[in-house]
């Protein structure tokens, strides 16, 4: 089975993308997030920053390996700015991601399909403005083990070029690992049949 341990997100705020229909203009920004808290600080910025638009039409997608999402109309037509917003999310394929489609209105109504279009098009320009990465997906584990198991422990670490990302070595030794997902159980195997040498997947925060 093949175990897909990479996902493509962002590493920086998009620029601001600027698209135009039948006089509304719907200003498009694209944030790299990990939490609903995050979305809600973005939303709250660009409200005061737009405070005259009339729609903040958004969608996010938080998570590697099941991730959530959420898309909101704001106050247009029901599937007419977040879904249109969200496919792009899809079609780039990312994660940790929010759009925000700020829109002011300019008198002319577009019809739900003319706001799908602009939706779905600012988005786009939002991701075509960003710069996509690719991450691996890892799992953290913790190591515990006494200070005699050192060397036992250490040569693991060096022959599969483990990266360690924290430890603590003293009488009670602790290392925390990052591991690739597809290495995970090989690499917890070879730990965990190693004597007076504990191992344990913690959870990512």
């Amino acid at each position: 089975m093949d175990v897909k341990d990479t996902y493509r997100t962002i590493t920086r705020a998009s620029e601001e993308v600027l698209f135009k229909d039948k006089n509304s203009k719907f200003f498009g920004y694209a944030f790299p997030v990990t939490s609903e808290t995050e979305v809600k600080e973005h939303l709250e910025d660009l409200k005061k920053k737009h405070h005259a638009a009339r729609h903040w039409c958004y969608a996010w997608q938080i998570g590697k390996v099941d991730p959530q999402y959420r898309a909101n109309d704001d106050g247009e037509p029901s599937n007419s700015a977040g879904m249109p917003i969200y496919g792009q999310i899809q079609s780039f394929d990312v994660t940790n991601i929010l759009i925000v489609v700020v829109r002011y209105f300019g008198g002319v109504k577009l019809g739900v399909g003319g706001l799908i279009h602009a939706y779905k098009t600012t988005a786009q320009m939002a991701l075509e403005a960003s710069k996509i990465v690719t991450r691996t997906i890892d799992v953290k584990f913790e190591i515990k083990f006494d200070y005699p198991e050192m060397n036992k422990v250490m040569r693991v670490v060096k022959e599969n070029n483990l990266n360690v990302v924290d430890q603590i070595l003293e009488l009670d030794c602790r290392i925390i690992l990052l591991v690739r997902k597809k290495e995970a159980e090989r690499i917890y195997d070879k730990f965990d049949a190693t004597y007076k040498v504990a191992i344990k997947e913690l959870e990512d925060q």
